[in-house]
């Protein structure tokens, strides 16, 4: 029978689950020397990771289905702690992003009315209002990405730290943390696009509302 929401199922025989517990346990547990009193089983992964319960009652439901194992109370206070921390993820950089914008805005307006001069005996000679406002469009990106410096250098280091750290004692469990690579290249890389594009927008918009010369 096929269950939605399955990604990968992976069949382990009575004698693999028997090899498995020795070596949890040891071989002075005497396991080894009686009759092996276990089953075969399926590990089963979920294509969406919140979907693990859902899918373990649909697996319930099927004949000759034993048992269900699926960390039934700590998942469902796992995935709550989760969702917590991705809301009040999202709502930081949201606010991050704003003071960037921000901060990035008053630099470019600083610097138009710096040159607030040029800028008018430019327009008075014919230039048009992209080719004034390009030089400080390419000054917002430069901002935004010396700007992303700090934070791919926080991430990388703490990152790697907790990973050195934590991820010994998750070997083998139900979780474990990515791999430095390529998820360190992957967040660092949407990083240094984000600068890229807060200092483009605020420089953009900055100029879009000050540049009436």
């Amino acid at each position: 029978n096929k269950v939605n929401g399955v990604g990968s199922v992976v069949y382990s025989t009575k004698e693999n689950e028997l090899k498995d517990l020795i070596k949890d346990f040891g071989k002075n547990m005497g396991l080894s020397d009686q009759n092996n009193p276990l089953r075969a089983a399926y590990y089963v992964k979920a294509l969406d990771p919140q979907d693990t319960i859902k899918v373990a009652e649909r697996i319930d439901r099927l004949d000759n289905t034993y048992s269900v194992e699926y960390g039934e109370g700590k998942i469902e206070k796992l995935f709550s702690f989760l969702n917590g921390a991705r809301n009040v993820g999202l709502v930081l950089i949201g606010a991050l992003l704003f003071t960037a914008m921000f901060l990035i805005s008053n630099t470019i307006r600083i610097t138009i009315l710096a040159r607030s001069r040029e800028i008018e005996i430019m327009k008075l000679v014919g230039a048009t209002n992209w080719f004034v406002r390009i030089p400080f469009v390419l000054e917002g990106m430069w901002i935004g990405i010396l700007g992303a410096i700090l934070p791919i250098t926080l991430v990388t280091l703490l990152y790697y730290n907790l990973y050195t750290v934590v991820q010994p004692y998750l070997e083998g469990e139900l979780f474990n943390l990515l791999p430095l690579t390529p998820f360190l290249f992957q967040v660092n890389g949407l990083i240094l696009l984000m600068g890229i594009f807060i200092g483009i927008w605020g420089s953009f918009m900055s100029v879009r509302k000050f540049l009436r010369v």
